[in-house]
């Protein structure tokens, strides 16, 4: 493996760097993927269509729409890590997940309606999978869609219910995933769809979580009609169209990295700037020695990013690479975010609102956040026995 960048990667890095210092809407006030308040949409809207129309956003599409063949495999990881970096928006909703469903499995007339309107940002897209009794086990989901009519009048009719969709209430088209066969083995008889989310019977309603914000929604569908021309890829087929897109998004992983070491960074600052007995905290020895095992368990987690990186360029990725990953990441970032809680002492009780609090309060969001990378594309529990079991070749948990 090798991890060191080539000069067109790293000359493209400093093409990126520029232009999301020159274009990009603002630093996010909290860390985590969140959903941005109404009225930030329009500039993220725009943010987003210069990112396409710059060429950072939809490199490896069709050229026919975009998408640029010559370009370097890792230069979406690239663009990613950049606009981690510089804390900025990225791209808000699942469009990069409903594309890449969209390019390998739709039809040539769902891509020339669709993939225009993700470019421009005039559709912002919602993950619609998850459900109250379906997250980690995406397969057991209940919503339903049922056929009504043939040919070109031919619709779905759904009823059910989701949750835990990530800007939901911005979103105006939903990738969805409903059951149309209970008689089958539970990952087959799914379809995939895109959804009009201003359908009659869609009701979006906002979920406030612990951390005082507004990021997941719960969805309710009551008798959504929906065109049977909006089925992404074959019906009954859709947990291979779910999985294909899923596995396709590979970039997030890379900002990851950044958003760790842009956190590291912080909490050295932090430790410089907070007192302990009359002194920078940083200067006593056990505050050094935690910081120090997590900037090495940093390293670490840059390391698994390129390994990942490198398999996925020679075609030779594991089934535990990505779950590894995952629950390494997630649980080194609520580490971080403790120790930033701590350092603070009894201030760590205060709150954002709270005048005094340090750092304006972004401590004591990202320690409440951190835990939902914990559960969030899988529960860490759930995954490590998936990492048992596809990575080791354990025997498998009696169901």
């Amino acid at each position: 493996m090798r991890l060191e960048s080539s000069p067109e990667l790293e000359a493209f890095r400093r093409k990126v760097r520029a232009f999301v210092a020159e274009h990009a809407p603002g630093v996010k006030e909290h860390s985590g993927v969140r959903a941005p308040e109404a009225a930030l949409m329009p500039a993220i809207r725009e943010w987003t269509a210069k990112l396409y129309t710059a060429g950072f956003l939809g490199i490896d599409w069709p050229v026919e729409y975009g998408g640029r063949p010559d370009a370097h495999p890792l230069e979406p990881s690239v663009v990613a890590e950049e606009i981690a970096r510089a804390r900025t928006w990225p791209p808000v909703g699942a469009a990069s997940l409903a594309s890449a469903a969209l390019i390998e499995f739709g039809t040539d007339g769902q891509r020339a309606h669709f993939l225009p309107r993700i470019r421009s940002c005039t559709d912002v897209w919602c993950q619609l999978f998850s459900e109250p009794e379906a997250g980690s086990d995406l397969a057991a989901l209940r919503t339903r869609a049922v056929r009504e009519g043939e040919g070109d009048d031919a619709v779905f009719v759904v009823d059910g219910q989701k949750v835990w969709t990530t800007n939901g209430q911005h979103a105006d088209m939903g990738y969805l995933l409903a059951r149309t066969d209970a008689d089958v083995p539970r990952h087959k008889g799914i379809t995939a769809f895109a959804l009009d989310m201003r359908s009659p019977g869609v009701d979006v309603r906002p979920l406030r979580e612990i951390t005082g914000t507004t990021d997941f929604n719960e969805v309710f569908l009551d008798g959504v009609r929906i065109p049977a021309a909006n089925v992404i890829g074959r019906v009954d087929d859709g947990w291979r169209v779910a999985m294909s897109s899923l596995g396709r998004e590979r970039s997030g992983v890379a900002a990851r990295g950044a958003e760790l070491s842009a956190v590291l960074d912080d909490l050295v600052r932090l430790a410089e700037e907070t007192p302990i007995g009359g002194r920078p905290a940083l200067d006593d020895s056990a505050t050094r020695q935690a910081i120090g095992e997590l900037a090495a368990r940093v390293q670490v987690n840059a390391a698994m990013i390129g390994l990942a990186q490198s398999r996925m360029l020679h075609g030779t990725q594991q089934p535990a690479d990505a779950l590894m990953g995952k629950i390494f990441f997630s649980e080194l970032n609520h580490d971080l975010a403790d120790l930033g809680l701590r350092l603070q002492g009894t201030d760590g009780l205060l709150t954002e609102a709270d005048p005094e609090v340090p750092a304006e309060g972004w401590w004591q969001d990202a320690h409440l956040y951190s835990r939902a990378y914990t559960i969030a594309g899988g529960a860490n529990e759930v995954l490590r026995t998936q990492v048992a079991e596809r990575g080791l070749g354990l025997p498998r948990e009696s169901r």
